[in-house]
């Protein structure tokens, strides 16, 4: 697919591939041999993700910061509030088999504000909202490994893939480092079947894929900066492949600029992880 502003978040959904464009405030979905379908137009839209019961959710900046979620007419409601914890920065989430959201925040106004670190929030199925993790170095793409014990971040200025136990309430354990990225600034994740993980790196124009520890298993090149990937996620085997949202690097013509990006299909060896 062509014609894109600023993608991002792709996710495997239903026997479709989802993705939020950012700069155009649209959510598509995408299938092999059919026309992309307009699912939804949200104004001010970050990440997406989808509820067990298959709602989905989207990150939107808009008042400081709130988890919309959409219902069974269409409508838009809101999720959670998310201002109180922080009003900047708002960015990725990944949602849980028990209706659970991680959401993270950056800590700051990229790319003019000055750095602070930043967090992970947990909204639970009721809405609430609360602080789960502190102190990550531009919390980037979010996954939970496939047997759910796990949250993994990517922090982009830290150059490393961190993981968090995962709690019976959903709160997160001590932080280790999953995998080191020297040199490279893991933005969008995602696992395999086989508990590898792909990252993509957006100034390093490619999406590698990395066994806990830091083993380097395969890389693929873009022509472009790589945001965002996705795997097919119905844990069949064979021909699955690996989808890759790439694009034009963060700059003033983001919002509403010109359609460089693109949704990439790439051969991968392994299919997704089969999370719902």
């Amino acid at each position: 697919m062509d014609e894109i502003v600023f993608g991002e978040s792709p996710r495997w959904h239903e026997g479709r591939l989802w993705f939020s464009d950012w700069g155009a405030g649209r959510i598509w979905s995408v299938t092999a041999g059919a026309e992309p379908v307009l699912e939804a137009e949200v104004e001010r839209l970050m990440c997406i993700d989808f509820l067990p019961d298959g709602r989905l959710l989207v990150v939107s900046p808009a008042d400081g910061g709130v988890l919309l979620r959409r219902e069974p007419d269409g409508t838009l409601v809101t999720h959670a509030d998310l201002s109180a914890i922080t009003r900047s920065g708002w960015n990725d989430i990944v949602a849980d088999r028990q209706g659970r959201a991680y959401v993270n925040s950056i800590g700051f106004d990229f790319p003019e504000g000055e750095f602070r670190p930043g967090l992970v929030a947990l909204v639970d199925a009721d809405g609430s909202a609360r602080v789960v993790a502190e102190g990550l170095a531009f919390p980037n793409g979010m996954a939970i490994s496939p047997d759910g014990s796990t949250l993994v971040v990517a922090e982009s200025y830290g150059e490393k893939l961190t993981a968090y136990p995962i709690d019976d309430d959903g709160s997160l354990g001590a932080a280790r480092t999953w995998a080191a990225t020297p040199g490279d600034h893991p933005d969008g994740i995602c696992f395999d079947a086989s508990g590898a993980l792909w990252y993509a790196d957006v100034g390093n124009e490619h999406c590698v894929r990395v066994r806990e520890g830091g083993e380097v298993l395969d890389t693929i090149d873009s022509d472009r900066g790589a945001f965002a990937c996705a795997l097919s996620r119905d844990g069949r085997s064979g021909d699955q492949p690996l989808l890759l949202v790439v694009g034009q690097e963060w700059g003033e013509n983001v919002w509403g600029g010109p359609p460089t990006g693109r949704l990439v299909a790439f051969e991968a060896p392994e299919p997704g992880d089969g999370w719902p």
